[in-house]
């Protein structure tokens, strides 16, 4: 009985052992990096065994109980194990790398520890979004923004923005996949931008457009006849502020040199010479001539000066009336 209850716990381990070699986990990689498998449970190598990793059912290395390894043709320099966790590394993977991985003891049987689909991707293309606008007016416009990529592949979504959002017709979001695999989307983001998206399950690749601002910083072209007026408007304008700036210095200047004439003239005090004859007369005369009510006598100028450049001409004499009294 004993033998027959150890045969069926084998069989039973056997099975779950079954069960958990039959999930393959996928694994996208970009081409040209180095691609790392790890396995999913514990490793041990007994005598007449080795620990394998396979490509496609066929040896990539193999790891021995004395701790020797062993590489298979074309994969020498290009792969490697760890011995603490026995995870393989497969350098600069190319194209011919996709395919079925699988790490194992094998021996009288086969106890695998991990399976694999690797499949091994270009980087996506750069993307663009290009922008048509439908209709546009002060408050509100409508516009296309098509995304495309270098390989030809397009997608295009219709926009709807007024001074406060943006929103996306048909539904929102648009989508498609592309014959090489690759994902472009087209989608509103924050309100106002426009997110073109290249992508697949390595790179990606994304177009910013800010329609709002572009569909408001693009107005309908005024009438030719509005700006020919705008600038006859602006050059009377200008011409009336330069007559009135030209008026008020000139002005300024003429007033300036007026106060320097009147300031700049100083005359000298007059000297007095008598030019009565009945005053060069003996005072015994007085009673027998007349007496005249005035007296005029010759002011002579004698230094009289002006400050003023260039004018020569004085005038030789002035007479002043003199109070006789004065001169008793």
């Amino acid at each position: 009985m004993h033998p027959i209850i150890l045969l069926f716990v084998i069989s039973l381990l056997h099975a779950y052992e079954a069960r958990g070699s039959n999930t393959v986990t996928p694994v996208f990689v970009q081409k040209g990096k180095d691609l790392l498998l790890n396995v999913t449970a514990p490793v041990k190598i007994v005598e007449r065994s080795d620990f394998r990793w396979q490509f496609n059912n066929l040896s990539i290395i193999r790891l021995f109980d004395d701790n020797k390894t062993k590489t298979i043709g074309p994969y020498h320099g290009r792969v490697e194990i760890f011995l603490q966790n026995h995870s393989l590394l497969l350098k600069n993977v190319q194209q011919a790398d996709s395919g079925r991985y699988t790490a194992g003891v094998i021996g009288d049987e086969i106890n695998y520890v991990g399976k694999y689909s690797v499949t091994v991707q270009d980087p996506v293309s750069p993307v663009n979004g290009t922008v048509d606008l439908l209709s546009n007016s002060s408050d509100s416009c409508n516009l296309t923004v098509t995304c495309s990529t270098q390989d030809s592949h397009h997608i295009n979504s219709t926009f709807r923005c007024d001074t406060n959002t943006c929103s996306q017709e048909e539904g929102g979001e648009r989508s498609k996949v592309t014959t090489s695999g690759t994902s472009l989307r087209v989608y509103l983001s924050k309100g106002f931008s426009v997110i073109c998206n290249h992508s697949n399950q390595v790179s990606s690749d994304e177009h910013t457009t800010m329609i709002r601002d572009f569909c408001f910083s693009n107005p309908a072209p005024e009438p030719p006849g509005s700006f020919i007026a705008f600038v006859s408007v602006t050059v009377i304008k200008v011409l009336v502020i330069i007559a009135i700036t030209a008026a008020f210095v000139g002005h300024r200047i003429k007033g300036k040199y007026e106060s320097v004439d009147t300031e700049n003239t100083v005359y000298e005090n007059a000297q007095v010479k008598s030019v009565n004859p009945l005053m060069d007369q003996n005072p015994t005369d007085d009673a027998a001539a007349p007496s005249p009510s005035s007296i005029y006598s010759l002011i002579e100028l004698g230094s009289m000066k002006s400050t003023e450049a260039g004018d020569t001409t004085q005038p030789e004499s002035l007479y002043a009336q003199v109070d006789k009294s004065a001169l008793a």
